[in-house]
């Protein structure tokens, strides 16, 4: 039997670990909402053009877009036939960033509560879920490369003894001694970052922006003075020919896709914060693939040049670096590579919340809003990414790596399905009180038992055909037979076969309050009225149970006030 003392310490620490909620708020903590996942008011836009312009420089220039040209010459496909299809690529993701994004700056929700609307009250966990297992394996990779910047900063500082470092970790971790400690310094120094409020990283990200662009251009020209011209890498050749460098090129063309867009499913995660609707499109439709596309030039120039150099292709910025610190450590060098290896460092620190921490930390909030709000769901995420060991699915090739690289065919579907419900089903609108009505079944997005089927049958449909191709290139069996070809198109077949089917099946199978739109904060939450012998809530219009659910919402509960305002009105 528990002692009543103890039941009142649960009780306080209970209240104690609540999450905080803001002095003049119009909700409370509840099992569907807090302060990240109620709509952002006003006081916390902040964002502007400036801003997302930075966000997606930092997000362009970055490994991605770097060794995209390693990817697509390794296709069969010419450096100019390359650099095409980033341009297009970029193009491509700009154009879904500016799709995606578009309920965050109109709505100021985010991709965690508009899950909801498309999958169902308690359906919605399932994407979520899904962006926090990759958000964790990502979080560690990035972390991994951070540390590698950090490995280069310690080497140009204490030079030969930590460069040439003995290693004394077994074969099996690996991981050597040096870039072991490199991790945990980086990691020591990002911690305190995640105090940062989404709403006030706006400055951090300029600054971080403007080291990460000036480490490009003068490794660019450190590269093109250093070999005397760009090098015999730029003027490769196709090595494919005909239908199978067609069939290629798609396939490039759609990974690269892939690997924005699936980031682009949680643009409303930061487009929520724009002080004004279109604040982020100029960083989305102009910035983002100018950025991609000038990062992938840039990196296969430095790639080139660098290879007459030392005579060894370095697609890999960071390998680059610690590759000419193992070949000199003269004065120059060190100087050097400490400045590039600062750049990344700061890039790294502004990838990892841009990409994983934000996002992945409201979408942990989620799960459990009373006690989890984005900085707690950050920290949470970064513990799961340092237990991972992330090294291990760097430093070698793995089956898990290739997976994890193909994880779009499980991603573009929900993209699909997050457009089309928000611009064809909704007509861009919601009854935004109903997001956080859990478990009044009468709410507009409450469906069966929580759950939206259209969003499910049309995911599992949009899906099922891509996985036989998917299956036999993680196995290496891809041999260009037509399961091969519709994976190597999957990104688009998944965006679009969902949207469609999620659209026809709302057309055919309409549900109550589909279209129109409602605020956060509904005086009917609070106002309670007697209809004939029952006591009963008008919500929206339609008469619920008083005790069905309203304690359950995030909408601020009555003050004494309209307490007794509410008790008159019954008696």
């Amino acid at each position: 039997m528990v002692s009543d003392k103890t039941k009142a310490r649960v009780k306080y620490w209970a209240a104690k670990l609540e999450c905080p909620v803001d002095e003049e708020r119009d909700y409370e903590n509840t099992y569907w909402c807090n302060r990240d996942l109620i709509p952002i008011p006003k006081e916390r836009r902040t964002w502007t053009w400036q801003g997302y312009a930075g966000y997606w420089i930092i997000n362009g220039i970055n490994t991605t877009a770097w060794t995209a040209g390693s990817s697509l010459l390794s296709l069969g496909l010419s450096v100019g036939q390359a650099m095409g299809v980033v341009v297009g690529a970029s193009l491509f993701a700009a154009l879904i960033s500016v799709i995606t994004g578009w309920p965050g700056s109109h709505q100021y929700l985010g991709f965690t509560v508009l899950s909801r609307s498309s999958w169902g009250m308690r359906g919605g966990f399932w994407p979520v879920l899904n962006r926090i297992m990759t958000a964790s394996i990502w979080m560690g990779i990035q972390l991994y490369w951070g540390g590698q910047a950090v490995k280069i900063i310690l080497g140009s500082i204490i030079g030969h003894p930590f460069v040439h470092m003995r290693n004394t970790l077994p074969e099996s971790a690996h991981v050597d001694t040096a870039s072991l400690i490199s991790f945990f310094v980086f990691l020591i120094f990002f911690l305190p970052t995640l105090m940062v409020p989404p709403e006030r990283l706006q400055k951090p990200f300029l600054l971080a922006f403007a080291m990460i662009t000036c480490t490009m251009f003068g490794m660019l020209i450190w590269a093109l003075c250093a070999a005397h011209g760009a090098g015999t890498l730029i003027s490769s050749g196709p090595t494919q020919r005909g239908s199978v460098l067609g069939w290629n090129t798609l396939y490039g063309l759609q990974s690269l896709v892939g690997g924005y867009g699936s980031g682009c499913l949680g643009q409303s995660d930061w487009t929520r914060y724009s002080r004004y609707p279109n604040a982020a499109l100029f960083g989305q439709a102009v910035t983002a693939p100018i950025a991609i596309s000038v990062t992938a030039v840039c990196g296969l120039l430095i790639t080139s040049a660098s290879a007459s150099i030392y005579g060894t292709v370095y697609w890999n910025p960071f390998e680059l670096l610690l590759a000419i610190q193992q070949h000199s450590l003269s004065p120059g060098a060190r100087a050097g590579t400490f400045f590039a290896a600062l750049g990344f460092t700061a890039s790294q620190f502004a990838l990892c919340i841009v990409l994983n921490s934000v996002s992945a930390g409201m979408d942990m909030a989620a799960l459990m809003p009373k006690y989890i709000n984005i900085r707690r769901g950050a920290y949470i995420l970064t513990l799961i990414s340092v237990a991972i060991c992330p090294w291990q699915y760097v430093t070698q090739a793995t089956v898990f790596i290739t997976v994890l690289s193909g994880w779009s065919v499980f991603l573009s579907p929900m993209t699909g399905i997050l457009c089309s419900d928000y611009f064809l089903v909704r007509k861009r609108e919601y009854h935004v009180g109903d997001l956080y009505l859990g478990v009044n079944k009468r709410g507009a997005y409450w469906y069966t038992l929580g759950f939206n089927w259209r969003g499910f049958v049309a995911w599992v449909m949009a899906l099922w055909p891509m996985l036989p191709g998917f299956a036999r290139e993680v196995k290496g069996t891809s041999d260009g037979n037509g399961w091969d070809r519709l994976y190597q198109m999957s990104y688009f077949f998944g965006f679009i076969t969902a949207g469609l089917l999620y659209w026809t099946f709302h057309t055919l199978f309409p549900v109550e309050r589909q279209t129109g739109s409602s605020p956060f904060t509904l005086e009917a939450h609070i106002k309670r009225t007697r209809i004939g012998e029952d006591k009963t809530t008008i919500l929206d219009g339609q008469p619920v149970d008083v005790f069905e659910g309203i304690d359950e919402t995030c909408i601020k509960q009555p003050t004494k006030t309209e307490a007794s305002v509410v008790d008159s009105i019954q008696r």
